[in-house]
């Protein structure tokens, strides 16, 4: 097993419970200061520092300069899976904060996963869309069909050039609980972008929750989920 690629040194730097608490809060999906981590951290700003070296030596975070000041994010949808897996066994294992049951069902019914949208409405919806036969396999990935690309089209979600890019188009993301996913890459990115300019939802300040108002929730469930 020597030629297999050395976990320990990543697992290391992400069991440290400052550095998680940082990682964690890039899975918003919008770069923050090092005052800013720090703050979520509950460390100094120096100590904050340290540990973002740290991750960006270690290439989980990247680090961009706008002025005088430094924003950080994470490195990569890749990195942001791995940190949304191992929330959702610390959450289905009973692992949680004191503060974490009061905004649990925010979380568990809607959330952010980086780029796109968790949570039970979102499981509900990728469920519908693959019962009306809205994507077709193929070897080794998820496609989109022409009669999805239609739909979604119809809904008025922007599904042009979604394979020009470099990111897969459709990919399938493990949720909370097992055996569920949810729809990622660039196109559940897009039904996320959907959802925010239509007013549905909106990002909470203080965690990755989506906040559906009444009649938000009612036209997502009409647009994507079976009756």
């Amino acid at each position: 097993m020597r030629d297999m690629p050395h976990i320990a040194p990543v697992a290391a730097l992400i069991g440290d419970a400052a550095r998680a608490d940082m990682l964690t809060a890039l899975m918003a999906d919008r770069a923050l200061t090092a005052t800013e981590l720090a703050m979520v951290a509950g460390v100094t700003r120096q100590t904050a520092s340290a540990h973002l070296a740290k991750l960006c030596e270690a290439g989980l975070v990247i680090m961009q300069r706008q002025g005088r000041h430094r924003y950080f994010r994470l490195s990569g949808h890749d990195v942001a899976v791995l940190i949304e897996a191992l929330m959702g066994v610390a959450f289905r294992t009973g692992a949680v904060r004191p503060r974490a049951p009061v905004r649990a069902p925010a979380l568990r019914k809607a959330r952010l996963c980086y780029d796109h949208m968790a949570g039970d409405l979102a499981v509900a919806a990728f469920e519908a869309m693959l019962m009306r036969g809205w994507f077709c396999a193929r070897p080794g990935e998820l496609a989109l069909s022409g009669f999805g690309r239609t739909a979604l089209v119809a809904l008025g979600v922007d599904a042009a050039g979604l394979e020009a890019g470099r990111r897969v188009t459709c990919r399938m993301c493990a949720d909370w609980g097992e055996g569920r996913q949810h729809l990622a890459g660039a196109l559940g990115a897009r039904v996320l972008d959907h959802v925010l300019e239509a007013g549905w939802a909106v990002r909470d300040p203080d965690s990755r929750a989506l906040r559906f108002s009444a009649a938000g929730e009612a036209a997502f469930r009409s647009a994507f989920l079976l009756d």
